[in-house]
């Protein structure tokens, strides 16, 4: 038997170094929040209510914005892999500035337009206030988590995911501190998590400002603000916000048609749905890996040495969905006793985790050539193939909405329907994947 070649080793290792920070980063914010939510639950469930609509507010004001990591990480890597330390500085600390002003005109929207923002949710009026004023403290820190995700991208492209993780659990460790003392020690409430949330989002996104500045000190970058730099990533970031909404677009109307095949249906989704999105977070750890591997690759100039990145991290993909569908599969049916009482849900839920079993090797192969495309930069493309793929998804999902099924087959065939748009993307993005247009060379 022959031994790995000593470069294949080598690019495992860093595919590891990479993903695996990635992945600890991604999922300890949830894991967090999961505990501001314990900690409000304590309070009262008007208040817990409350709190569930201004997150959700907040999420998906910042979710739109994923596109400042995107850029940032696929820009810095390219310049690095030239050799290029202060244009790879320079592209972060554009898409520093721009996260700035995208994330004053959101928070002011939504810190004087709260009302309006939580009633678009149709929030019952109990709710509605405590939700109304966890949003106008927290949604001033909406400038800094814009500012981390810029942050944070740029720092992936210097080939660097543990700095952000350990960041993050510093902080969110903080923040589960400060809710327990001002929530349950100072009483003050659900106004008492908001702002245990806005210290931290401040101190998160200055700790990782610090830590970018001094690493790229000396490498000729200009921290000042550069009205044609920030126009650069501006125009880098918004086909890769068209692909966000896009993909956004595709999972409301799913959650759409849930809500119409009755109670049990859509209770089974969206807790399956829970369980979906623990799994993207560890495929998507392996996309950020290549988007960071991809840009310094080509950045180097090197197409070959691309090639074999790309066809090593769609194995990886494909054997990591492997084991993540063996194990929802696995545990398919004890799952669902740990998020309802109610038999039917149970059951509903354990029929469509095996559909969502079965996704998962081509879910990984989906996530990883999503990352390495947007790691060459290839977002204009990437955004009218999104575009298309929601158009094909169109019809099977609104065929289940017209079928009606309910119970069980309603889960079952949803979560088929979100497979056949898995399949799409598969299909679209390997074709692309196998040619050489997205393979553009140099800084």
């Amino acid at each position: 038997m022959t031994s790995p070649q000593p470069q294949t080793v080598s690019t495992h290792r860093q595919v590891l170094n990479l993903a695996v920070p990635a992945f600890l980063s991604l999922i300890a914010e949830p894991l967090f929040l999961m505990a501001d939510s314990a900690v409000i639950g304590h309070i009262g469930t008007v208040q817990l209510a409350g709190l569930g609509v201004a997150s959700t507010v907040l999420t998906t004001a910042t979710g739109l914005f994923v596109f400042l990591a995107y850029a940032t990480t696929a820009a810095s890597a390219r310049r690095m892999g030239a050799g290029d330390r202060a244009g790879a500085a320079q592209a972060g600390m554009d898409g520093a500035w721009l996260s700035i002003i995208i994330g004053v005109l959101v928070a002011a929207l939504l810190v004087f337009g709260a009302p309006v923002v939580v009633g678009l949710f149709g929030t019952e009026p109990a709710a509605a206030g405590p939700a109304v004023e966890y949003l106008r403290i927290a949604g001033v820190g909406i400038p800094a988590m814009l500012v981390t995700m810029a942050v944070t991208g740029v720092l992936r492209g210097f080939q660097d995911t543990r700095t952000p993780l350990v960041v993050t659990v510093v902080a969110f460790s903080v923040n589960l501190a400060l809710n327990l003392w001002f929530v349950l020690g100072l009483g003050w409430g659900i106004a008492g998590s908001a702002w245990g949330t806005l210290i931290c989002q401040v101190g998160m996104a200055l700790a990782l400002v610090i830590v970018f500045v001094v690493r790229t000190r000396g490498a000729g970058a200009s921290l000042r603000f550069q009205p044609a730099g920030v126009l650069g990533s501006l125009r880098d970031g918004i086909p890769l916000l068209i692909r966000t909404l896009a993909l956004r677009i595709s999972l409301l109307v799913t959650t759409w048609v849930a809500a119409r095949l009755g109670v049990v249906a859509l209770a089974s989704y969206q807790v399956s749905m829970t369980v979906w999105n623990f799994l993207t977070m560890a495929l998507d750890a392996l996309g950020i890996a290549g988007q960071a591997l991809t840009g310094a690759s080509l950045g180097s100039g090197d197409r070959r040495r691309t090639r074999e990145l790309t066809t090593l991290m769609v194995k990886w993909g494909a054997w990591v969905g492997v084991v993540l569908g063996a194990g929802v599969l696995a545990l398919h049916r004890v799952l669902p006793v740990a998020f309802s009482q109610d038999p039917a849900v149970r059951a509903a839920m354990a029929a469509g985790l095996i559909v969502i079993a079965v996704m998962q090797p081509l879910s990984g192969v989906v996530f990883v050539l999503d990352g390495v495309l947007i790691g060459a930069g290839d977002g204009r493309w990437l955004s009218g193939a999104q575009v298309v793929m929601l158009v094909a998804y169109l019809p099977m999902i609104l065929g289940v909405f017209l079928a009606s099924p309910t119970g069980s087959a309603g889960v079952v065939w949803l979560w088929t329907a979100f497979g056949g748009f898995m399949l799409v993307r598969g299909l679209i993005l390997a074709w692309r994947g196998r040619g050489d247009a997205w393979m553009r060379l140099g800084a």
